[in-house]
């Protein structure tokens, strides 16, 4: 059935390969986007589908209504299409084309919901309602975002640090703790890693264990043959008595086998070749060596060609809290350093550049850090994280945060800083199919988006590093609490890990959610082993 729902569903679903009316793409990015498109409305009947009527989604977050006010902006059509002409104006892409009725009217405020933010709203209040609960007149969004929150089974995500997609568009997530219904039930490690189709269904199989997962932190990397590595960095509740070993990864085969070794009563298993402590950042070249960044040592730790028996320590790198890791197109490493605020720049054998350690170009606190398909690194400078590995004094009362741009020859692009956007703690960062920067917040439940090296796939007017998404507010949603990784799929959905609660008992501090916005970002080809191909 075709009505102002299904209309809405498919053009948010859709939106990255709608395009002068006609839908066009490539797999498996295109079908994938069809199923999530399917969350929002069922074609079929023409009705809210059960993802989005149901908790987590439903009544518990803005996302329901605010479905309902874009197709309340469709329903003036429905009845008199010249009716539609100030919606087609609204939706017309700066120095754009108009759209050619309502799917690509939809398509493009999906892909700029920042755009005529109030005026959309006006127009969606000002003629019939027949859809509701739709947002009331108080409740004017700061952006036309769509985001939904999926929970798997209900009893296994417990703080998902961060993911991987793989080919087929599939999300796998890293989780923090063992899922404890109480706040005040002690949460030890995880010793389970999460599978979500690319609909956000809990993936037959899923969760999978062994290997030696122990509570995982933030790394985790396909590597060229299709493995699957984990750093288990050894997350545990407060008040937990079995406290994670901190000195392993875990690798995984892509339907969820373990290939590392298994716990055992006199291991804690997991390969544990090349001084590992507190494993963050893991990450795969393209050649198929994996890097890890050792909070607890101050390290990196290098697999050639994935082999731990030829595992390297690389010491001395001038660093203190290594927490990520992105990979160039030469090979190269380049590692963040919360720390001291620093970046090392290593040539793929692991030894330092002339030019390693950065230190400049407004680095503070630096957390996650992303190549794009040029080779330039942006970094998320977290402004306040000190990380326990295994002492910290971290505030979250200090707010802000700014972004790093590294050129490919490690010199900083600029001597400051990219602010605005709504970064508040900015954490996790990724690229784009366009090179837009992407970061997610550990404060104010909001996720940032920025201009990258490519400024003609920008709004007008913006240049790199000037933010997209508003700057009071970033694309908030207040489904999203304390938020750490986040990835881009082949359909163009942004991933967001829900990693900590807003207020969280330290006994058991996990969000219990993966969020989606849909189709609100260029696709990316998965997965993304270096610099980001479209």
């Amino acid at each position: 059935m075709i009505n102002e729902r299904t209309t809405v569903a498919a053009g948010y679903g859709l939106a990255q390969f709608i395009h002068r009316g006609r839908i066009t793409g490539t797999s498996p990015g295109l079908e994938n986007a069809a199923s999530m498109g399917a969350n929002l409305a069922a074609a079929r009947t023409g009705r809210l589908a059960r993802v989005l009527r149901r908790a987590p989604n439903g009544r518990q977050t803005s996302t329901l209504p605010t479905f309902n006010s874009l197709a309340n902006l469709l329903a003036p059509c429905a009845r008199a299409e010249r009716r539609c002409a100030k919606l087609l104006r609204l939706a017309t892409p700066p120095r754009g084309r108009a759209p050619r009725g309502t799917l690509q009217a939809i398509a493009n405020i999906a892909r700029a919901p920042a755009q005529n933010v109030g005026r959309l709203f006006e127009l969606a209040r000002s003629g019939p309602t027949p859809y509701r609960p739709a947002l009331r007149g108080s409740a004017r969004p700061d952006a036309w975002t769509l985001a939904l929150r999926f929970v798997g089974d209900g009893e296994t995500i417990s703080g998902p640090g961060n993911f991987a997609i793989d080919a087929d568009g599939n999300v796998w997530a890293l989780n923090n703790y063992q899922y404890e219904a109480s706040p005040f039930t002690p949460a030890c490690g995880s010793d389970q890693l999460i599978k979500l189709t690319p609909d956000g269904r809990f993936a037959p199989g899923s969760p999978y264990t062994g290997g030696g997962l122990s509570g995982a932190g933030y790394g985790i990397t396909f590597d060229p043959a299709g493995d699957l590595w984990v750093g288990n960095y050894g997350f545990a509740g407060v008040g937990c008595t079995e406290q994670p070993a901190h000195n392993s990864v875990s690798k995984f085969t892509e339907d969820g086998r373990a290939l590392s070794p298994d716990a055992t009563a006199t291991s804690t298993g997991g390969f544990t070749q090349g001084n590992i402590s507190w494993a963050q950042g893991t990450v795969s070249d393209r050649e198929g060596n994996i890097w890890i960044a050792n909070c607890g040592n101050d390290t990196v730790t290098r697999y050639p060609n994935g082999d731990p028996a030829a595992a390297q320590n690389l010491t001395g790198l001038g660093l203190k809290q290594p927490f990520d890791i992105a990979i160039n197109g030469e090979g190269q490493a380049f590692v963040t350093a919360v720390g001291n605020d620093s970046v090392a720049m290593l040539n793929p054998d692991g030894t330092p550049t002339a030019r390693s350690p950065i230190r400049s170009g407004g680095l503070n606190q630096p957390m996650g850090i992303a190549v794009d398909s040029r080779g330039y690194m942006w970094v998320a400078n977290s402004g306040v994280i000190d990380l326990p590995c295994p002492d910290a004094s971290p505030s979250l009362s200090t707010r802000g945060g700014s972004l790093t741009l590294i050129g490919p020859d490690g010199v900083p692009e600029s001597p400051t800083a990219f602010e605005g956007g709504g970064l508040t703690i900015p954490w996790g960062i990724t690229v784009d199919g366009d090179d837009h920067v992407w970061v997610a917040n550990f404060g104010k439940r909001r996720v940032s988006e920025f201009c990258g090296k490519r400024p003609r796939t920008c709004p007008p007017g913006t240049d790199t590093g000037d933010p997209i998404s508003p700057d009071g507010s970033g694309y908030g949603f207040e489904g999203l609490v304390r938020n750490t990784g986040l990835a881009v799929d082949p359909s163009g959905n942004v991933w967001v890990a829900n990693n900590w609660l807003t207020i969280p008992v330290q006994s058991n501090p996990g969000g219990r959610q993966i969020v989606a916005f849909v189709g609100i970002a260029a696709p990316l080809e998965t997965p993304v082993i270096g610099p980001p191909r479209r």
